[in-house]
């Protein structure tokens, strides 16, 4: 298979944006975004979604030329609205916004309302661990989880994501969907003709399905059943009740013709020096951390994160002939050499 640099990945990734409509910096942010995802071993919501994003791009079902701009501030809070584009750029303004207002007033909660598509969560955190501050990240996404009792899809796959800075090292890092399986796993498969494991979904008629492409249209099985239908719903209303974006049931699905997104994200940064104070705030920490390290076997969420992207920083990524032909076809370029 094809190895390719991260930079050459973002350059093609960026070019094929671009070509579908995006603005430069829509393009650059989003393009930063996807190859960080693959390089962290998450294909799902890696360089699988440029073809996706270049097809809404082209159908108007995203806005390739939306800026960003905050719509409304009000102490610890802000709301943004993302114009209906890609959500890197309304996501990355979020994130200053929610550092600035957490310096000032210890905590801070930024909404983004009128967006797409997050992608990888904890991706959007890191620069506020780099603040040293804690981090926490929702989303929702078109409909793909049951209500407890239901049986067609109604709320999204809705993940959650938090980030704890560590004093001189690589931070914690959690971030998980409210499924079984993210639906862009499921994208893999089905882009792969691959069966997926009896257990992740349900078909549109609410039965148990092996077929990739009959889940992306169907239903996920909630993580935790019961409870985990309760989390999705808590994140529908983080999301949307508050920064007046459209609930998981009233976007379409990004797999088939349909309306324009209109997804809801909610951030938010805790300053330790606020409560504890930093000093407490790392300190116990790493107390929790050592104790946890004693048990053998025991690994730190995000940890294979962060060793899989220092691998491909060193040495790329191999990229399938098919997804790399995919990728060049989108680019505009026919051919292309690594140095």
């Amino acid at each position: 298979m094809p190895q390719l640099t991260l930079d050459q990945l973002t350059d093609l990734t960026t070019r094929a944006l671009k070509r579908a409509g995006a603005s430069k910096t829509m393009a650059q942010t989003t393009a930063q975004a996807l190859v960080a995802a693959e390089a962290e071993g998450l294909g799902g919501h890696g360089l699988s979604r440029v073809a996706l994003y270049c097809q809404h791009l082209r159908e108007g079902r995203a806005n390739g030329k939306a800026k960003p701009v905050v719509i409304k501030r009000r102490g610890a809070t802000a709301l943004i609205d993302a114009g209906g584009g890609l959500a890197f750029p309304a996501c990355a303004l979020a994130v200053k916004e929610a550092v600035t207002r957490a310096r000032k007033s210890g905590v801070s909660f930024v909404g983004v309302t009128n967006s797409h598509h997050m992608g990888a969560l904890a991706y959007h955190l890191a620069p506020i661990a780099q603040a040293g501050m804690v981090g926490m990240a929702f989303t929702i996404s078109p409909s793909a989880i049951n209500a407890w009792g239901g049986k067609r899809a109604f709320y999204g796959t809705n993940p959650v994501a938090a980030i704890f800075p560590r004093k001189d090292t690589q931070p914690i890092v959690i971030d998980l969907s409210l499924t079984e399986v993210t639906r862009g796993k499921i994208m893999v498969y089905a882009k792969e003709g691959k069966p997926i494991p009896l257990g992740w979904a349900v078909d549109k008629d609410g039965n148990p399905t092996t077929d990739a492409q009959a889940a992306l249209t169907g239903s996920l099985n909630a993580i935790g059943g019961a409870k985990g239908a309760a989390l999705a719903l808590m994140v529908e209303v983080l999301c949307v009740a508050l920064t007046g974006a459209a609930f998981s049931f009233e976007n379409d699905s990004y797999f088939e013709p349909g309306n324009k997104p209109r997804i809801g994200h909610a951030l938010l940064a805790i300053d330790p020096g606020a409560l504890a104070g930093s000093d407490d705030y790392f300190s116990r920490l790493e107390v929790m951390i050592a104790a946890m390290l004693r048990d053998e076997g025991v690994r730190l969420p995000g940890t294979r994160r962060h060793k899989l992207v220092a691998a491909a920083r060193s040495g790329g990524l191999q990229i399938g002939d098919a997804s790399l032909a995919e990728l060049l076809a989108l680019s505009g370029k026919n051919m292309f050499k690594n140095k």
